[in-house]
């Protein structure tokens, strides 16, 4: 039965006392809404709409996906009247599903349980839950044979219907035809004077439709965001869950809470990933991999074998099997390292593609270069690739030797085989097999003295006689 989705997103979210609208907040360095849209498009509906209202110039900007319908709810009148300004497009033969776009836990699963029961009754399926302490939120309540018969919201209800422990999560799944049909005859008798979705509970029963209630699979899923607190709640339960992912596929974790997961992350097996590492987009850690503390690895793909050592970044590369990185090493985007690479302490790789078994140990940036297989680069080499208007490449052929403190100005290929003498600056390429390098004669000064410190008058009559030339 084909499905369509309603996700509620107009409103403001004054707790957050934020310039952002709400659902735009960020969640593991994505929006709130994008995702709930995700977790939406797993469903595979035919329409998915989202309610906007303020800043709503701002959530399409930010959201921007073709694969949604954006519905404009220009007054806020509540989240009955939400579902309103989209209802007239869905067709009578869907299925409604109804989200929240501040509830970003929420888990396809979850959704599929309540839509094939609303599907299987034809009638009304909401998602509940039992809590604890339940102030606040809407009480589910039952008749005598323990059918669903209303939503009361806790600022209406008795004294007796407070100790109601089974709440309204705000997701619900109807027929669009009945739905269509109860939402008109919602009114705004309450304290809000808005037009409230939770409504329509009564008026199915009251009309004999079948209203069932669907547990959900904990608080973690649907708790809503209203406030920065809360937004960090949500956080911590998304780190945990995706820990523990990661901790079923086999990767072993120094501390699960220490670590930050934004993105699709995917291990082989004996992974370990040491404190505070922060994962962004797609990641791949094959197996044997170790990534050690305070590492930030974004959109990467780490070959079997390689350890990252403490304080490294790898943004956008590729990284074959046994290389070895950092400590304080930093691979920028379009890097790509063949097998047993070595990139050491203080080395900084842009646009770089290093070939097999090839090294750079120590301090050097390498920049816009192809370097071949079995090359060693000293430390402090620098590729000297920017002219202060172009970005130029360096070519370094296999088996070369870089000495330390070597500067190649680019464009330049450095010949197979050849070697570059320490404090070299190349500006011209080199002849392979050879030896080249290019140094000032050394002098030694013997009438030189060391300084000597000064008293404060000395250094004054010396200052005051420099500045009268």
């Amino acid at each position: 039965m084909p499905v369509s989705v309603v996700i509620l997103a107009a409103g403001q979210g004054k707790r957050m006392n934020s310039d952002l609208p709400k659902v735009l907040q960020p969640l593991a360095g994505r929006p709130l809404l994008q995702h709930v849209i995700d977790t939406a498009r797993s469903l595979e509906p035919e329409s998915i709409y989202v309610v906007y209202g303020f800043g709503g110039d701002a959530v399409q900007a930010a959201l921007g996906t073709a694969s949604v319908k954006w519905v404009l709810q220009s007054e806020q009148l509540g989240t009955g009247h939400a579902v309103t300004q989209a209802i007239p497009a869905i067709p009578a033969e869907h299925t409604v599903l109804v989200l929240c776009g501040d509830v970003p836990m929420i888990q396809a699963a979850t959704l599929q349980r309540l839509l094939d029961v609303s599907q299987a009754s034809g009638g009304l399926a909401l998602l509940t839950l039992e809590i604890p302490d339940p102030t606040g939120y809407g009480r589910i309540i039952r008749d005598a044979g323990g059918g669903v018969i209303a939503i009361i919201e806790h600022r209406d209800a008795s004294p007796a219907q407070r100790q109601v422990t089974e709440i309204n999560t705000g997701v619900m799944a109807a027929p669009a035809e009945l739905l269509r049909g109860w939402l008109l005859k919602v009114g705004r008798n309450n304290d809000q004077r808005e037009y409230l979705l939770t409504d329509v509970v009564g008026i199915a029963a009251q009309a004999g439709t079948r209203v069932d209630a669907v547990a959900a699979s904990g608080a973690a899923e649907v708790l809503g965001v209203n406030d920065k607190v809360q937004l960090a709640q949500v956080e911590a339960n998304y780190r945990q869950q995706r820990a523990r992912e990661l901790m079923m596929a086999g990767a072993t974790l120094a501390d699960p809470a220490r670590i930050d997961i934004r993105g699709t992350v995917s291990v082989g097996r004996d992974v370990f990933i040491d404190i505070n590492a922060v994962l962004i987009g797609n990641v791949n850690l094959a197996s044997g991999v170790k990534v050690g503390p305070n590492c930030l690895i974004v959109e990467s793909h780490i070959g079997a074998g390689t350890e990252i050592h403490a304080n490294s970044i790898v943004d956008h590369a590729v990284v074959g099997e046994d290389c070895r990185i950092g400590p304080f090493a930093r691979l920028r985007p379009d890097t790509v390292l063949q097998a047993d690479v070595h990139i050491g302490n203080f080395v900084e790789l842009k646009n770089a593609q290093i070939g097999a078994h090839s090294k750079a140990n120590h301090l050097t940036y390498v920049g816009d270069a192809t370097v071949g297989s079995g090359v060693n680069i000293g430390a402090g080499t620098i590729t000297c690739n920017y002219d202060g208007a172009n970005k130029w490449p360096t070519v370094i052929e296999d088996g070369v030797f870089v000495g330390s403190g070597s500067m190649l100005v680019a464009p330049v290929r450095i010949g197979a085989s050849s070697t570059i003498g320490a404090g070299s600056t190349i500006t011209a390429s080199t002849p392979q097999g050879q030896l080249s390098l290019e140094r000032s004669k050394q002098v030694s000064v013997d009438t030189w003295k060391r300084p000597r410190k000064y008293t404060d008058a000395e250094k004054q009559d010396i200052v005051d006689e420099a500045l009268k030339k």
